[in-house]
C-alpha cells in the first residue's frame, strides 16, 4: 500500500543552486517535495543549461515572489566566438560558422558598448508565450514568430577572462535580459558569430549564491534541519523601506484598513512590522499620508 504524503504549511525562502538539466519548475517541485510544502513557487526562469540561485518562495513567501523575479539579477556567462547555433547555446545545432581574430581589449571594448539600454529581440528558443503557446514550441516545429524588440538595462559587464575564440563574463542586468542574445550581441559587435555554452545566476535581489543549497545537500538533511534553512518571508521584499506601526494601527492594519502613521514615510511600497517586530505584510503609503495594506502575511 502506498502512502500519500501529507502536505505542510510551510513559508520561509529557500535560496537552492539549481542543477544543470533541470527546469526551473522541476527545481521548484523536487524543492516542494522535499519540504513537503502545501505551496510554492519559483522566482524567474532558469533554462535546463543554466544553473545557480533560483529562490524558491513557500507558503506566505508566494505573496511577494515577484518582488524577487522583478529584481536585478547577476550571471557568470561563458561564451564561445566565431559558431552560431539554432538556440544561442551549446544546446543548439551549428549553424554557422566565421573566422575569428580578436584581442582581449576589443572584446573588451564590444562588452562595454552594450552597457545601458539596450533593445533586444527574444530568442525563439524561450519561455515566453505567443497564444498560449511557448516560444520554443514553435521553433522545435520550425516555426518563426515574429517577436517585437524589448528595452533591457545592462548595469555592468565585467570581463572574467579571454582567450581567442573563448571568453567568461560577469553581467549585472535588469530582469528580462536573456544572456544569451547578449553573447550574439557582442559577437556581432565583433564582426563574428557566437554562443553561450554556459550560465550560472550567482546575485537576485540581494541574495547571493554563497548562500544557497544544491539538491543534494537538502536531500541529506531531516526536515527539522531543512525548515531551519529557510529564509524568513519578509528577505522577499527586504530591499523595500521598513516602517514600525503600533500594536492599535496593526489591529485595523490586518483587517485591510488604511492607518495614519506619524512621522516623514518614503513613498511607494513599504515593509510594514508591528512594534513588537512581527512582520505583518506589504503596505503602500497613500495620498493623504496613510499606510494601506496591500499584501498580509498569515504567519
Amino acid at each position: 500500500m502506498q502512502f500519500k504524503r501529507v502536505k505542510r504549511k510551510v513559508d520561509g525562502i529557500l535560496l537552492l543552486d539549481k542543477p544543470l538539466g533541470y527546469s526551473s519548475n522541476q527545481a521548484l517541485q523536487k524543492v516542494k517535495w522535499l519540504f513537503q510544502a502545501a505551496k510554492a513557487g519559483h522566482t524567474g526562469t532558469l533554462d535546463p543549461l543554466a544553473t545557480g540561485l533560483l529562490p524558491i518562495c513557500l507558503g506566505e513567501a508566494t505573496k511577494f515572489a515577484q518582488h524577487v523575479t522583478d529584481a536585478d539579477k547577476t550571471y557568470i556567462a561563458n561564451i564561445k566566438l566565431g559558431e552560431q547555433t539554432t538556440t544561442g547555446d551549446v544546446e543548439g545545432e551549428v549553424i554557422a560558422t566565421k573566422s575569428v581574430s580578436v584581442t582581449a581589449t576589443q572584446f573588451e571594448q564590444a562588452c562595454q558598448q552594450l552597457i545601458g539600454v539596450i533593445s533586444q529581440v527574444p530568442p525563439m528558443y524561450s519561455a515566453l508565450k505567443h497564444e498560449g503557446k511557448a516560444l520554443y514550441e514553435y521553433a522545435r516545429e520550425g516555426i518563426e514568430i515574429e517577436r517585437p524588440a524589448r528595452h533591457v538595462l545592462i548595469r555592468k559587464i565585467t570581463v572574467n577572462a579571454f582567450s581567442g575564440c573563448d571568453a567568461v563574463i560577469t553581467v549585472s542586468c535588469s530582469k528580462g535580459t536573456y544572456i544569451r542574445t547578449l553573447a550574439e550581441d557582442v559577437a556581432k559587435k565583433l564582426g563574428t558569430f557566437g554562443h553561450l555554452t554556459a550560465l550560472r545566476r550567482v546575485e537576485t535581489a540581494g541574495f547571493q549564491m554563497a548562500n544557497a543549497f544544491t539538491i543534494e545537500a537538502l536531500e541529506a538533511l531531516p526536515m527539522d534541519e531543512r525548515d531551519a534553512q529557510l529564509l524568513p518571508v519578509d528577505t522577499a521584499i527586504a530591499l523595500l523601506p521598513k516602517v514600525m506601526i503600533s500594536e492599535d494601527a496593526a489591529f485595523y492594519f490586518k483587517r485591510g484598513q488604511s492607518v495614519w502613521q506619524s512621522g516623514k514615510l518614503p513613498d511607494g511600497e513599504l515593509r510594514v512590522y508591528e512594534e513588537s517586530g512581527v512582520f505583518l505584510g506589504l503596505g503602500a503609503l497613500l495620498g493623504d499620508g496613510k499606510v494601506a495594506p496591500k499584501r498580509l502575511v498569515n504567519l
